[in-house]
């Protein structure tokens, strides 16, 4: 039976006398895609910074598959099942695309900092990387400087990244940002494929997207959900074409 994995009860976050986050109450179930929608301003990528470490709540309480995360660091947070991608691509442009995975595996097993080995010789690194490469289907492009790519493509290479853990849940923010449709259709396939036996929160504007790719959408106004359901149910929800939506909904 599915259960809860990601929970996150009544969270809040205040930058001085101004409330972001006000009282969040959310839950994504294992193996699901959950998307998070909402208005510019409406606190989602604070929302993500709170999930993934890189900021405290002021109050509230996040569990990943039952255990509290708050507080703890992102590097915790990420040894505990978690990997987040960030709205800006997050790569290193002056190297390959297989030096970029490799070293994303590298940090995954601890192997980072050891210069004195010759990684290319630890054939767990070397296989779990070139089995990177194949899912997200950049084998042919492993020895492309990574800055060269489309931007499409640099989605695809951090998106190997976040998996390079192996995490059983994956933070996508605005992962279609700046992509055209087609390069959206790709990269909303690749998602779907990767994501399989994981639990998926993305933050996403694209509403394409966010219909064909999620099991279950929350909108966030104003700090707060004000709506949970199956994509169906959102989109005929009056108040969230009142609040966020509007026509786009019966588009």
């Amino acid at each position: 039976m599915t259960h809860p994995i990601l929970i996150l009860s009544d969270l809040k976050k205040s930058f001085g006398a101004t409330e972001i986050i006000r009282g969040v109450n959310l839950s994504v179930l294992d193996n699901e895609r959950h998307a998070i929608i909402g208005p510019n301003g409406a606190g989602k990528s604070t929302l993500f910074h709170l999930i993934s470490g890189n900021i405290l709540p002021t109050s509230g309480d996040v569990s990943l598959n039952g255990e509290s995360i708050t507080g703890k660091s992102p590097q915790a947070i990420n040894r505990m099942g978690l990997a987040r991608s960030f709205q800006i691509t997050n790569i290193f442009p002056r190297l390959s695309v297989f030096e970029n995975i490799r070293l994303a595996v590298m940090r995954a097993h601890g192997l980072q900092y050891c210069f004195w080995r010759f990684i290319s010789a630890n054939r767990r690194v070397q296989t779990q990387s070139e089995q990177l490469l194949e899912q997200v289907r950049l084998t042919a492009r492993a020895q492309t400087i990574a800055g060269e790519m489309s931007y499409s493509e640099q989605r695809s290479l951090e998106i190997a990244m976040t998996l390079a853990s192996d995490p059983k849940v994956i933070l996508l923010d605005e992962p279609m940002a700046g992509m055209s449709k087609e390069e959206a259709a790709y990269t909303t396939e690749l998602i779907k494929e990767v994501t399989t036996g994981r639990a998926l929160l993305i933050v996403e504007h694209d509403m394409e997207v966010v219909f064909s790719l999620s099991d279950r959408v929350s909108v966030l106004v104003y700090g707060e959900i004000i709506a949970t359901g199956t994509p169906d149910e959102v989109r005929r929800d009056a108040g969230v074409k009142e609040a966020y939506l509007g026509e786009e909904v019966t588009a």
